[in-house]
């Protein structure tokens, strides 16, 4: 099984949960939450290739290609925040300051895989609580562009399939900002409060196979008697399993790319009610046969 960076870098950040009262999310909040992760990838991009230039680039072994396209993905990001600013108008969202964990251009290019990978699920996620038809399909065209981010970082410069299968996995405000909140590190107190809360961090600390037993770490507390689960967010698909003695789960066969993993308290449905800590990202890279790499 190919180990991957992708599985590991989030770990690094710590994000503890925090209570929210929930209110009803309107156009608004739906654009101020995108609002909110294109700022972050924005400052990304722009940290990174302030940071490193083409011989860096060079130097980690990435093609002497990739710099110049990712100044065309930051210029992008920038395009989004400057359409969802103007949307929004004085409503709008401003910029945090952040923590991102890279060290080298080869990292930055794990995280812009990361980054955009969650990016595409937000918006696939959010798209239910849009009302307005122009905003719909504002957000679809903005959806696209960051699946085609995706697909290039993931395939042309990180060596791993451009899709995880036939469909995508749509993520809830919360689990989307779980994993966005370790990058932020502080945020002006005039922004518009979003109804979003972030659940503890979840990890998978040794080897992470389908098929195979594996050990889960969270910090989470409930009452001992509360049977647990992880839930594995596949496609449109939740595939639930018990948390066993020791915090073992047994993860699903046939799993391959990009799959979500939440522990909640429900042995059916993961949802932001019921899931306590996640989510965790697992990359099973895979073959142009569909075999696991």
């Amino acid at each position: 099984m190919r180990t991957s960076f992708l599985t590991v870098t989030l770990a690094t950040l710590a994000v503890q949960a925090h209570p929210v009262v929930k209110r009803a999310v309107d156009d608004a909040t739906v654009l101020n939450f995108a609002l909110t992760l294109e700022h972050l990838e924005n400052a990304f991009y722009k940290e990174a290739l302030e940071k490193f230039d083409d011989k860096a680039f060079a130097e980690a072994g990435l093609p002497p290609w990739a710099r110049g396209r990712f100044v065309q993905i930051g210029e992008h990001e920038e395009a989004h925040v400057n359409f969802l600013s103007a949307a929004l108008g004085d409503k709008a969202t401003k910029p945090c300051t952040y923590k991102f964990p890279y060290t080298d251009p080869k990292s930055f290019a794990a995280v812009s895989q990361i980054l955009e990978g969650v990016g595409v699920s937000a918006y696939t996620g959010a798209a239910q609580f849009i009302e307005n038809k122009d905003y719909l399909t504002a957000a679809a065209s903005v959806l696209a562009t960051e699946a085609r981010h995706g697909s290039w970082v993931a395939s042309a410069v990180n060596r791993f399939s451009g899709w995880s299968g036939a469909l995508d996995v749509p993520l809830t405000l919360d689990t989307v900002f779980s994993l966005a909140a370790p990058f932020i590190d502080q945020c002006p107190s005039t922004n518009p409060e979003l109804p979003v809360k972030a659940f503890p961090t979840l990890t998978f600390p040794g080897k992470a196979e389908p098929g195979s037993p594996a050990t889960v770490a969270f910090d989470a507390s409930t009452p001992a008697d509360v049977p647990l689960f992880v839930t594995f967010l596949t496609g449109l698909s939740q595939i639930v399993v018990p948390i066993s003695e020791g915090n073992t789960v047994h993860i699903p066969e046939n799993l391959i790319g990009t799959v979500y993993a939440v522990v909640s308290t429900s042995d059916t449905k993961a949802t932001d009610d019921n899931i306590i800590a996640g989510p965790a990202i697992l990359d099973f890279a895979f073959k142009s046969n569909g075999q696991l790499i």
